[in-house]
């Protein structure tokens, strides 16, 4: 009853005029990056954090939160019609989505991918609306050593579920904490690590990194892609499957389904790791196995609906325990703060019309998005035929301004343009970004939970170990580490993230 008056509570929130308009403005937003290539929901998220200042928290989130599902249903346009994905989550869906566009099912394999996205992502928000609340409940009990234990938890987690090579990933997330180290000590009040620059005495402003690393370096990968693509925006057909194509994706759809909440929950899952994982799945229990990456329906709606129920199953550590799952969620993070809302499961109790309104929003959302991408496909078709040597000198000033207005100071877009040619290097190399940011935001949140414990503990180091909670959550930590290294568990995580084809 009380789930029921809480959704009725949400509803009230969404349904409003302003909500309603920029959760449209998300979605059309997160559709928009998600067809062109180039331009991700990190980048485009971190751009448009300054302007949540002007805006009421919930509008801001809703907004943002429409950008990051919205930008796992557009990936699969380019995915399927030009072999291009518009966002890594949408890799996977190039193998066979691609191949249905060449035998002449680009339409279908369209609305698989709508219509999984669409169920996915209304079981996903199910799921959020359910867990939330007991989750939030559990975390009332966490102290500072459990919360530190979390969070040691949340980026061995990430580093372990991470794409690409696991030195490389710890490297990342070491130097992420070390860069959330520079500023002003939170206890003493002493500046550290800035170098004497008065600019750095706030620390780096995670904004700054995150449109470097995301948004320059992309933009500099890209220009130097050439297009070898082939076009089949002219052949999208009818947007209908056929009965044997229905039949072979509504089971695909709910085991992505399934896959995609279970992961989307755990620390660097989400949408990626999902969709990888997902494609595996159905290619390993196919009766058939050798018609994936020919054009099987099941193949485009397992990753598609695994990407959507993962990446918004990412919120439920974000609004219950405060623990960004990915580089996105990061960012949200950042823009709860901006309003001076503290993350956790505080959120629920001290502002219920934002937690309600975000998350009846999502199923809002999810529906904008199956109108926005199949009735309107012949205006993302047409977008696809602009050239990328066009669009980036746009996405490149909107970036700078976005940038320049954090705090109003050219010093931030030398510092993201510094950060844009390190995290190019770091692209070429195959070091992932993400890591990095979850380091950077979570380090300061360590170190003062890290303190705060020794200091109730009066020194005494046990209180981590000590405390049952803390002690379960390290043991957990200590115990994928070690999973991680069995040569079986190795060999089959390196081979969830090999692109076939």
């Amino acid at each position: 009853m009380e789930l029921l008056d809480n959704l009725l509570l949400g509803f009230s929130v969404a349904l409003t005029l302003e909500n309603l308009a920029y959760c449209l403005l998300g979605c059309l937003l997160g559709t928009l990056i998600g067809v062109l290539p180039g331009i991700g929901p990190v980048p485009t998220i971190a751009m448009l954090l300054p302007i949540t200042y002007v805006l009421p928290p919930t509008a801001g989130l809703i907004m943002l939160a429409g950008i990051y599902y919205g930008a796992a249903y557009g990936g699969s346009t380019t995915a399927i019609l030009v072999a291009l994905p518009g966002e890594t989550a949408a890799v996977v869906t190039v193998l066979d989505g691609h191949q249905m566009a060449k035998n002449g099912r680009a339409g279908a394999a369209l609305a698989i991918a709508a219509l999984g996205s669409f169920f996915a992502g209304c079981v996903a928000t199910l799921l959020i609306a359910g867990f939330a609340p007991p989750l939030a409940e559990l975390a009332f009990k966490f102290g500072p050593a459990e919360y530190f234990s979390l969070m040691v938890l949340g980026l061995i987690g990430a580093v372990v579920l991470a794409s690409g090579s696991l030195p490389k990933a710890i490297c990342m997330i070491f130097l992420g904490l070390l860069l959330g180290m520079i500023g002003t000590d939170v206890n003493s009040g002493v500046a550290r690590y800035d170098f004497g620059i008065p600019e750095l005495q706030d620390g780096i402003d995670f904004a700054v990194v995150a449109m470097g690393v995301f948004g320059f370096a992309e933009i500099m990968g890209n220009l130097e892609l050439k297009d070898q693509r082939v076009d089949l925006t002219d052949k999208v057909g009818k947007l209908y499957p056929n009965m044997q194509e229905f039949k072979e994706a509504w089971p695909a759809v709910v085991r992505g389904t399934a896959l995609g909440s279970a992961l989307g929950i755990l620390p660097g899952g989400g949408a990626v790791l999902s969709s990888f994982a997902s494609y595996t799945l159905e290619k390993k229990i196919s009766k058939n196995p050798e018609r994936f990456g020919k054009g099987h329906p099941a193949g485009v709606a397992g990753p598609e609906s695994a990407n959507n129920a993962g990446s918004q199953a990412s919120f439920i550590p974000l609004l219950t325990l405060g623990i960004p799952g990915n580089a996105v969620t990061a960012l949200m993070i950042g823009a709860m703060t901006i309003h001076n809302i503290q993350p956790g499961p505080q959120v629920m109790s001290s502002h219920p019309e934002l937690f309600w309104g975000l998350i009846v929003s999502m199923w809002i959302g999810n529906l904008m998005l199956v109108i926005l991408n199949l009735p309107l496909i012949g205006l993302w078709v047409k977008l696809l035929t602009v050239p990328y040597r066009i669009l980036f000198p746009a996405i490149l000033v909107f970036c700078t301004i976005g940038v320049y207005s954090l705090n109003y100071n050219v010093f931030d877009i030398w510092m993201t343009a510094a950060f844009g040619f390190v995290g190019y290097i770091w692209a070429k190399l195959k070091c992932e970004g993400a890591p990095l940011l979850l380091g950077l935001v979570l380090g300061p949140m360590m170190e003062e939970n890290f303190r705060r414990a020794l200091l109730l503990a009066r020194g005494d180091y046990t209180t981590f170990i000590t405390r049952p909670l803390s002690l379960s959550l390290l043991a957990l930590a200590a115990l994928l580490v070690v999973l991680v290294a069995l040569p079986s568990i190795k060999k089959k995580r390196e081979e969830a993230f090999v692109e076939e084809g």
